[in-house]
């Protein structure tokens, strides 16, 4: 964080990273048949996972699996693991044994499942592992200390602002301790202000992405992918807004910039 202020999770300890990978030969039209087309696998699915795991047949850490179809026939996007170190804590990316140990494990764990799959679920009995991610995801590390922070309770209750570039309406998903903690927002959203990408201290700068100025289980829910492509789309409206009317990022209307994004289709209002 170039010197600036910034923390790590909740007093260090962060959520634990995971590791996608990809599978193919599956016979689609069989599995989904078989198990219905909701992406998040079904009780009897979660069930068969957790006692093959009891029983020692298998290491299945997660039993809530989500598989997606893929872009090509027979393709399988798996997010199955649950990646954890051998002493049972939450895995630090910033801290390199850490992130090996996560590396070797999560590619370990997608074995395991692969494994499983071909020998319980209809449809894929010809599966086999193509990919997994060039390298272990990390859900969180260092948050930025923003003129803003997006609190726990703000995704909760699903708070709007008037500097508002993003909304979401992402549950809390903490991946942390012996269960994941899942918080849904019903028929709501949350929004993330301007000042959120505004470092507290320093000049000329902004950042975007995971890092947001957010507390922990708020992180939880504003670290997911779709929410980040917005933030990029407002903090590069931000810097050449800068260039264009010689500003500072602080010195930006938040207001402004969000009428700004709705021109270019963001449709937050």
């Amino acid at each position: 964080m170039a010197g600036l202020p910034s923390f790590i999770g909740d007093h260090g300890n962060v959520q634990n990273p995971t590791m996608i990978f990809r599978l193919m030969g599956v016979d689609s039209n069989t599995f989904w048949n078989t198990y219905g087309p909701n992406s998040i696998m079904n009780m009897q699915i979660s069930q068969m996972i957790a006692e093959s795991h009891a029983n020692g047949s298998y290491y299945l850490p997660r039993s809530k699996v989500f598989l997606f179809p893929g872009t090509h026939p027979g393709e399988v996007l798996c997010n199955c693991t649950r990646v954890i170190g051998k002493d049972g804590r939450e895995l630090n990316p910033l801290i390199n044994k850490d992130f090996t140990e996560a590396e070797t494990e999560g590619r370990r764990q997608a074995r395991e499942y692969e494994r499983f799959f071909r020998d319980h679920l209809k449809g894929f009995e010809h599966a086999h592992i193509i990919d997994t991610g060039v390298q272990v995801g990390v859900r969180q590390t260092r948050q930025g200390v923003g003129t803003s922070m997006l609190k726990n309770d703000d995704v909760v209750k699903g708070a709007k602002f008037n500097d508002g570039i993003a909304r979401s309406a992402w549950p809390i998903e903490l991946h942390s301790g012996s269960k994941p903690k899942v918080e849904w927002l019903f028929n709501d959203y949350y929004e993330v202000p301007y000042g959120c990408f505004v470092p507290e201290q320093g000049e000329n700068l902004l950042f975007a992405g995971r890092c947001l100025s957010a507390e922990h289980e708020a992180v939880a829910s504003a670290r997911v992918t779709a929410q980040c492509f917005s933030y990029g789309h407002a903090v590069g409206h931000a810097a050449a807004l800068c260039i264009k009317e010689k500003l500072t990022p602080r010195n930006i209307d938040g207001e402004s910039l969000r009428e700004i994004l709705n021109k270019d289709n963001a449709r937050l209002d």
